[in-house]
C-alpha cells in the first residue's frame, strides 16, 4: 500500500480504541438513521441499511441498538434528524481532504471544521475544489486470518475487484460503485471475513509526504475524525 498503509495501520489501531469507547457506535447510528430516511426501514428494499446494518454487525453493536436506530429513524420512536455535508480543503503539504460530515446542527459543523482547517495549518475550500481529485470506489476491508497473500489475491479477481492490497494482515478490495454488491457478497461467501465496507471517495493520485509534514498532516486528519459531527476524512497523503 507504498505509504498509505501507514495511516491505514492508525486508522485500524484508532478503530479499536474507538470501538471500546462506543464511539463508533454513534457513527453507525448516524449512517442508519440517515439510510432509513432516504430508503426506508426494510434493509430488503435498502442498500444502504443492509451495508451499514452489516458493518455494525462487524463490530459487535448489539441487535437492540440497531433496531431502535432504525425505529427513531423512521418516525417509531423520538429522533433526532441529521444533514449530510461534505467540505473540502487541504491540509499542509499540499495533500487534498474530503471531509464528510453527519450532523443535527449545521451552523455547529461548518464553523468546528473550519476551525481546524484554520488552527492545524489547511485551508478550507470551496465545493468542487478538490473532489475532482477523487473517485467513489467501493472498498471492502478485514483481515486476511491465516491466508496467504496469493489467495485473497485470487479471490478479489474471481469476485470481480478492479485492485485489492494485502498489507501487515489485513487486505483492501477496491470495485467499482456498480459491482461493490456483488463483490461484497462473494467474497464473504468465499468465507473472508470483511470488517467494513462502504462507498468512499479514493484518491486518483497521491502526494508524497515526507519529513516534519507527516506529522503535520496526520495531526489534522486525526483532529477530523475525533469531531464528533464528522463521519469520515478521505485523503490523498502517501506517507514516505
Amino acid at each position: 500500500m507504498s505509504g498509505h498503509s501507514k495511516w491505514a495501520t492508525i486508522k485500524r489501531k484508532k478503530a479499536a480504541i474507538d470501538a471500546k469507547r462506543g464511539k463508533i457506535f454513534t457513527k453507525l447510528i448516524k449512517e442508519i438513521t440517515v439510510a432509513v430516511r432516504q430508503g426506508g426501514p426494510i434493509p430488503e428494499n435498502n442498500p444502504r441499511l443492509r451495508l451499514v446494518i452489516d458493518n455494525a454487525k462487524s463490530v459487535n453493536m448489539p441487535a437492540d441498538n440497531i433496531e431502535r436506530a432504525i425505529k427513531k429513524a423512521s418516525g417509531e420512536m423520538e429522533g433526532v434528524t441529521y444533514s449530510e455535508i461534505t467540505y473540502e480543503g487541504y491540509a499542509p503539504a499540499g495533500v487534498a481532504l474530503m471531509v464528510e460530515v453527519v450532523t443535527d446542527n449545521k451552523n455547529r459543523a461548518a464553523a468546528e471544521v473550519r476551525h481546524i482547517f484554520s488552527k492545524y495549518g489547511g485551508n478550507m475550500s470551496a465545493e468542487g475544489s478538490v473532489a475532482w481529485m477523487f473517485e467513489r470506489r467501493g472498498v471492502i476491508t478485514g483481515p486476511v486470518n491465516g491466508k496467504t497473500e496469493d489467495e485473497i489475491m485470487e479471490v478479489a479477481i474471481e469476485a470481480g475487484a478492479d485492485d485489492c492490497e494485502v498489507d501487515e494482515g489485513y487486505f483492501e478490495m477496491f470495485t467499482t460503485i456498480e459491482n461493490f454488491e456483488d463483490v461484497r457478497k462473494a467474497i464473504m461467501d468465499k468465507g473472508i471475513s470483511v470488517e467494513n465496507a462502504s462507498l468512499q471517495w479514493v484518491p486518483k493520485n497521491r502526494v508524497a509526504v515526507s519529513g516534519e509534514d507527516v506529522e503535520k498532516v496526520m495531526k489534522i486528519i486525526e483532529m477530523f475524525e475525533d469531531n464528533d459531527d464528522v463521519q469520515n476524512v478521505y485523503h490523498n497523503a502517501d506517507f514516505q
